[in-house]
Order: C-alpha cells, then structure tokens, then sequence
C-alpha cells in the first residue's frame, strides 16, 4: 500500500496536488486531523485500497506537530510512504489570499489550544510557518511562489511517477530577481558570467535556444563554472545517498533565469542523468 502525505502553507497549492492524485487513481482525503492517519489507513488497507493520499496541515491543530512520529511509526509497519509539501513566499500567499479573498485558517482564533491571539494576514502566514517547521524537511519540498496551476499540476505528475527507491537530482534553474527557491539544498549564482541577454540576437530566446547554447559554449567561464558544479555534485552526492536522503534539489541562478541558468541546468541534468535519477526544472519558463 502506498501513501502520499501532502502537506504545507495555506495557499501554496495542496488543493491542486491533491485533485492530481484523486485524478491518478489515488483515494484521497483532504483536511485529515493528524491523530487519525493511523486509523484512515488501518481501514483503506482492510478495504482493499492500495494507493491513498492525504492531505493534513495546519486545520489539524496542535495535532499537525505530531505528524512526524505517526508517520515513522506506520513506515515502520511496512507502508511504502512519501510525503510532499508545499510552500511560497510569504508576501505571495498574502496576495493569493487577498484576492480570492479567503480566511487564513489561524484567522480562526479557536482552532489552537491556549492560543486566541489576533493576527494580521501575514502573521498568520508567518506563524503557520513556525507550527509546520518540524514537517517541512521530511518530505520532497516543492517552493509554488512562482508557479501557476497548470506548472504545478506538471510537477505533481513528474513527482508520482519517480521511482522512490531512488534519490532524485532536481536541477532547477531560477532568476535572483524573483528570490531563492524556497526547496533548493545546494544554490549557486551564475550571474558572473557573460550575460546572453544583452546581445539583441539572444535576448528573447532561453538557455534551450541553440543560439545561446552555442554562445555559452563557446564562452571559456561558463565551461568552467560547469564543471566546479559538477564535481561539487559528483564529490558529495553520494553522501547524501548514504543519508537516506530521497531528493536533492540543486538550484542554478542568474539575473532573469532566462538563459544562463537554464543552459547550465539543462547540461548537468544530462551529465548526471547516466548516474542518477534525474529531474530539471526552469521556474521561469514556466
């Protein structure tokens, strides 16, 4: 049987991830109190289900912080479980928020045991953050600040369909402009690099262009820079597969993430795509 945890900040898309699942076959149940994971999935195994996903986040309570230990205890029965969370920039889920003009859940100042303080929507953008610190890192981390719902959708997909045995390498590409990726693990800028984009012939084309493949190519600082990135990768990843970790997220940026970025991605997925299970991402392209 196999479980997908979804999890995360209000707003940052749990909704969308979990109507792909419910599309994908899986029995899905959303806004599940924490307490009763154990049960939910004791019932859907003796019912014949064996693929269910569930989604449980900050509506749980006080209950949500004890998620991580109720997780370990049913992997620990032989459930093959992944967990996936999402999150965005705090000044972007106030905006989400805004203009749907929804309730926070903590705009509810019952939902939490001896806690009935007032607060302003990006307090309580803020404060869910601290309640859910303790889940975030023990899943596949998904940042949605620059994602729109279709862009989503696609990496939910990609995400069901990897084969968990295995650590995946995620190269994403992003512009600075726009912030970090909130889910990156190893981030390196590229903006020292010669710039495409102030040449009028390249400017409007990406770092999948041949045109600005060619230029880079050709450009002596961008091959280096490939290859110090490289054999950080190739050096350390297999730490990080003895860690037991299951995904490694390696972010490359530049200023727009348009060209630079997106080239050096596109060629360290293919590099490691021989060794290792692999994934590459543009936040800006899409």
């Amino acid at each position: 049987m196999q479980l997908f945890l979804i999890s995360g900040l209000s707003g940052s898309g749990k909704s969308v991830a979990l109507k792909v699942l419910e599309d994908s076959g899986y029995y899905c149940v959303d806004n599940l109190p924490a307490d009763l994971l154990a049960a939910l999935v004791e019932h859907l195994q003796r019912a014949g289900y064996s693929n269910i996903a569930v989604s449980i986040d900050v509506r749980s309570a006080n209950s949500v912080q004890r998620l991580p230990p109720l997780l370990q205890q049913i992997k620990q029965q032989g459930m093959d479980v992944h967990v996936l969370f999402l999150d965005a920039q705090t000044d972007t889920l106030v905006k989400r928020f805004s203009e749907t003009r929804r309730l926070h859940p903590l705009s509810d100042t019952t939902l939490l045991a001896n806690d009935n303080k007032a607060r302003t929507l990006p307090e309580c953008v803020r404060y869910e953050r601290e309640l859910l610190a303790g889940i975030s890192d023990i899943g596949h981390h998904i940042d949605t600040t620059e994602l729109d719902a279709n862009a989503l959708r696609a990496w939910i997909k990609q995400f069901i369909k990897l084969d968990r045995a295995r650590l995946t390498l995620l190269f994403e590409s992003f512009g600075y402009k726009h912030g970090i990726p909130l889910d990156a693990d190893l981030v390196f800028d590229v903006r020292c690099l010669p710039n495409p984009h102030y040449n009028p012939e390249l400017r409007s084309l990406t770092g999948r262009d041949a045109e600005v493949i060619k230029f880079l190519e050709n450009t002596p600082s961008a091959q280096d820079m490939f290859s110090d990135i490289r054999d950080f990768v190739e050096r350390w990843l297999p730490s990080f597969v003895a860690d037991n970790r299951s995904y490694l997220t390696v972010a490359i940026g530049c200023t727009g993430g348009q060209h630079r970025s997106v080239y050096l991605a596109e060629k360290l997925a293919r590099y490691f795509e021989h060794q290792q299970q692999v994934l590459v991402r543009h936040r800006e392209l899409v």
